[in-house]
């Protein structure tokens, strides 16, 4: 068994956390209680003749038990130094690296004592666990069937199956495992938790609620269901009382990966209550390694911070993170980062190396350059190379800062965030050409449209339409449909093709070619879409942006528009249910549009 590092070319961070279900944690006080009494019974390859390693192994329990995971790392490879085929070492190795936040060598080890103690049920659940926190769902759930032949109708291996049948969409799999669980354990509340995230994930907000209040009438200090719920309430219209739930379930956290994940939630839920100052400042959570696509980054300065020193003069490194969106709308802060630098320091901007001509062209006093990214023991690790041949024959950098991270300075209220069409600048001759091509199409409101993002994994599925539903749109008279969206969408053409609507399709690499697809943005007449990458790099350069956004989308910031994107018209679903509603609406404004 191994594991493929998932792609990380496409990173983004969704409207909301991820539901919590996973029950469980390798080093639990149970599941320690478990290892401490499989070593007090002496039970494992020639333990007999191993009594030192035994004690070893207990040393390094007792060292779990008080948290000094690097003492009892330490103790288990002393064991494994002399017999690496011990495989409740590795099995306790492997907890310590976990914890450690070391998940590569965790799944390292827990695939050597899988190999070594293949009966275990505890390991394979375990590995099963990890797995799936990683994203490797398939295999999580071979392992978690494995462990259901040995231990049926064990609640946490059942509950943590439906968690990765719910990941994989395959919903009324998840529902029919747990259902047939809770007919038997009606008194568990973790599995009425899971139920309930099986129906958000699928928009069905109002619907779970009953099951997450059912959770929380059998345990009221459930951590998991009551984060659950504050999730669902923001989308709701509460966000007063999810904020509540997420300040109250943050005490009650079992691990630090469930403490950083509702971390992040609150911060989204303060900024879309408008308290930006606090909002920002909690949005750091973003950065804790125990969040799963949080950004480690390599670069030989240190952490700039508005109380570390002032930027007046100084060489500093803004980093872009997470995806092409966030880039488009934390970059706003750029202008204000030069101005307060100003001509005696140096600004360097590190982006995805498919947007350094646009930020280059748009800040020519800055040093723009790409980013890369790379999975280091499980976490995304981003560098910058472009700056070892710069600094060898100059200053060096004297800080960094994530891009996002300037908000908390620049952008304590909605007043701070400037009043303009947009902020880059895309190529005017590409415009001219492209402006030339779209003439070629005939008369008609040339109209480009996006409608779904390339990653539609899970939750992140709930945020976007199918094709069909944009007919009201396509159909609209006197407008000329232009295909901006990325990726295979052969059958999605082919169906309106059938329906006799020609959308054209422009000759470059939608993906790849953003800034080609900057300066066709520009030279339409308008932009329509989610917000997604290439409907935020039309708001970003000032073109005219129609966007379609989700009833939790902090970004609005308690206001009725993006102050990211002041110019940009929104459309509300106004639900997960409500796309045909914003679809209809987007129709009537361009009847209105083409009339005039």
């Amino acid at each position: 068994m191994s594991f493929a590092d998932p792609s990380v070319s496409e990173l983004a961070l969704g409207h909301m956390p991820v539901s919590q279900g996973s029950a469980g944690d390798a080093a639990s006080p149970a599941a320690i209680r478990r290892l401490s009494h499989t070593l007090a019974a002496g039970k494992g390859p020639s333990f007999k003749a191993q009594k030192k390693a035994i004690e070893t192994l207990k040393a390094a329990v007792a060292s779990i038990r008080t948290g000094d995971y690097d003492a009892a790392a330490r103790r288990c490879l002393a064991v494994l130094q002399i017999d690496e085929q011990n495989g409740l070492a590795w099995h306790v190795l492997a907890i310590c690296r976990e914890k450690s936040g070391h998940l590569g060598e965790a799944l390292n080890s827990y695939e050597a004592a899988l190999r070594l103690l293949p009966e275990d049920p505890a390991i394979a659940h375990d590995l099963a666990r990890l797995a799936q926190r990683l994203g490797h769902l398939d295999i999580a759930e071979k392992l978690l069937l494995k462990f259901l032949t040995v231990e049926p109708g064990h609640v946490e291996g059942t509950n943590n199956l439906a968690c990765v049948l719910r990941d994989q969409k395959r919903y009324q799999e998840a529902v029919d495992v747990l259902r047939d669980l809770i007919q038997i354990e009606q008194t568990s509340p973790t599995l009425w938790n899971t139920l309930g995230t099986v129906l958000s994930d699928q928009g069905q907000m109002r619907e779970s609620l009953t099951f997450f209040d059912e959770s929380l009438r059998l345990d009221p200090d459930f951590a998991k269901a009551r984060y659950n719920r504050a999730n669902v309430l923001q989308p709701l219209g509460e966000p007063e009382r999810a904020l509540a739930d997420l300040e109250q379930a943050m005490g009650g956290a079992e691990t630090t990966y469930e403490h950083a994940m509702m971390r992040m939630a609150r911060a989204m839920v303060l900024m879309g209550l408008g308290r930006l100052k606090d909002g920002f400042e909690a949005y750091e959570a973003r950065l804790d390694p125990e969040m799963p696509e949080a950004m480690r980054v390599v670069i030989d300065a240190p952490r700039w911070t508005p109380q570390s020193q002032p930027l007046a003069g100084r060489r500093i490194l803004v980093m872009g993170e997470q995806g092409i969106a966030d880039e488009m709308v934390f970059g706003g802060c750029l202008p204000d980062v030069l101005e307060a630098v100003g001509p005696e320091g140096t600004v360097f901007v590190a982006v995805e190396a498919r947007l350094v001509d646009l930020f280059q062209r748009t800040f020519p006093t800055a040093v723009v350059g790409p980013h890369r990214t790379v999975r280091i023991d499980g976490h995304l690790t981003r560098y910058c190379p472009f700056l070892e041949e710069i600094t060898e024959a100059d200053a060096p950098i004297e800080g960094w800062v994530p891009m996002a991270s300037l908000c908390a300075v620049f952008r304590q209220d909605v007043a701070d965030f400037p009043d303009r069409d947009g902020y880059l600048k895309p190529d005017p001759e590409k415009i001219a050409r492209w402006k030339a091509e779209l003439e070629a199409l005939g008369p008609g409101m040339k109209i480009g449209l996006h409608w779904k993002s390339l990653v539609l994994t899970g939750v992140r599925a709930r945020y976007f339409s199918s094709f069909e539903r944009w007919k009201p749109v396509l159909t609209a008279p006197g407008c000329i449909m232009v295909n901006l969206q990325c990726g295979d969408v052969t059958d999605d053409l082919a169906a309106a093709e059938a329906a006799g609507v020609t959308i054209w399709t422009p000759p470059i690499n939608l993906k790849d070619d953003l800034d080609d697809l900057a300066a066709l943005s520009c030279a339409l007449d308008l932009v329509i879409g989610p917000g997604i990458a290439g409907t935020n790099i039309a708001a970003a350069i000032g073109a005219r942006t129609w966007l379609i956004h989700a009833p939790d989308d902090w970004h609005l910031l308690a206001t009725d528009r993006y102050p990211f994107y002041p110019r940009v018209r929104t459309f509300a679903t106004g639900g997960f249910d409500g796309w045909p509603r914003a679809i209809a609406e987007i129709r009537a404004a361009l009847e209105v549009e083409t009339a005039r």
